[in-house]
């Protein structure tokens, strides 16, 4: 995207952990920023984080098509790249109610604008579900989501997709996303930062795609200035207006325990493998607590689904040879990076 002319780009979930690394680049570039927040009086993060205030915050909510209607006649973006989303929930109505009927609610907002913005809908590898032994996902496969998540994400790419006739549309599909303020590898970094352990579920030799977030979000900008749009319902062309985002490095879940200890500079971590029995009891018992405390989880029923699924890997081609996309540096570099941020702030 060119941002010579101040280009007009509103982004939902803002909030987001993708959200603010998105934000902030849009900003840094010279873009007019506009943030669909839910509540614009808490759209200032702590002093460590990226300020929205640089941006333009309007308030709303993708389950309100009003008030995205509203923001869409304040802001009058050319682009919008659609983030808000659940990636966990106490209630599994939830996923659908934001994921699949917030991105319909998007889509028929930015269609019914004079001038129809490029929608840039952020799904997830979820949504094309676990990759073949063999194999890796692309974008004309059949997808087959195995988790509430996914088959909600799915949805909302199908919901956002009925608008093809009114508004061009592009949907980017990201596995793993890591990076500065990123809560879910902090997770795997724990126990091995703690105590040299890396629990492993079954044998760990599933593989897995990852993508930092800095070079999603460069992704996602070219995917709005050059990206293929999904095509008519009429039209039978699989996978079109669809990219994967990834690593070249796709390691086992054993492997990138390794990883992780080499980016803290520690010895291979002691390898824990947890029966698949007990994974599944853990997952259940800790939604279950969540339900009782009212607070969600990373560790849940949904979860444990995906990862006992087999490998989810995806390939990245169709977005170096259309989009000109590469990461720019290598994974364990990455992880380098990511693991002095968490130092830095003191999360480990």
């Amino acid at each position: 995207m060119d941002a010579t002319e101040r280009q007009r780009v509103l982004v939902t979930g803002a909030t987001g952990f993708i959200g603010r690394h998105l934000v902030r680049r849009l900003v840094d570039s010279n873009y007019h920023v506009a943030a669909l927040v839910r509540d614009v009086t808490r759209s200032r993060l702590p002093a460590d984080e990226f300020d929205l205030m640089h941006s333009q915050p309007l308030a709303g909510n993708v389950t309100d098509r009003k008030s995205l209607d509203r923001a869409l006649d304040q802001s009058q973006p050319e682009v919008v790249i659609h983030l808000a989303g659940l990636v966990r929930t106490l209630q599994r109505d939830g996923f659908m109610r934001v994921n699949a009927d917030g991105a319909r609610n998007i889509a028929a907002a930015c269609a019914a604008q004079p001038s129809p913005p490029v929608l840039v809908v952020v799904s997830s590898l979820a949504a094309a579900g676990p990759s073949r032994a063999d194999s890796k996902q692309r974008e004309g496969d059949t997808a087959a989501p195995v988790s509430a998540y996914g088959r909600s994400k799915l949805a909302g790419e199908q919901a956002a997709a009925e608008f093809a006739t009114s508004l061009p549309i592009t949907i980017v599909r990201p596995p793993i996303v890591f990076g500065p303020g990123d809560r879910a590898v902090h997770q795997m970094c724990k126990p091995i930062a703690r105590w040299g352990l890396h629990p492993v579920f079954g044998r760990g030799e599933s593989h897995l795609s990852f993508v930092h977030v800095d070079d999603l979000v460069t992704g996602l900008l070219l995917a709005a200035e050059k990206g293929e749009r999904v095509p008519l319902a009429d039209k039978d062309d699989a996978g079109r207006g669809i990219y994967f985002l990834a690593e070249e490095e796709q390691p086992t879940y054993a492997e990138f325990g390794r990883l992780i200890a080499m980016a803290l500079g520690r010895k291979p971590p002691r390898v824990v493998r947890v029966p698949t029995p007990m994974m599944k009891l853990a997952g259940a018992g800790a939604e279950a607590m969540g339900r009782m405390r009212r607070r969600t989880s990373w560790l849940n029923r949904d979860k444990i689904t995906e990862a006992l699924a087999g490998s989810w890997t995806c390939t990245s081609e169709k977005a170096r040879t259309h989009l000109g996309w590469s990461p720019a540096a290598t994974l364990s570099d990455r992880l380098h990076e990511t693991v002095q941020w968490y130092r830095d702030a003191g999360w480990l």
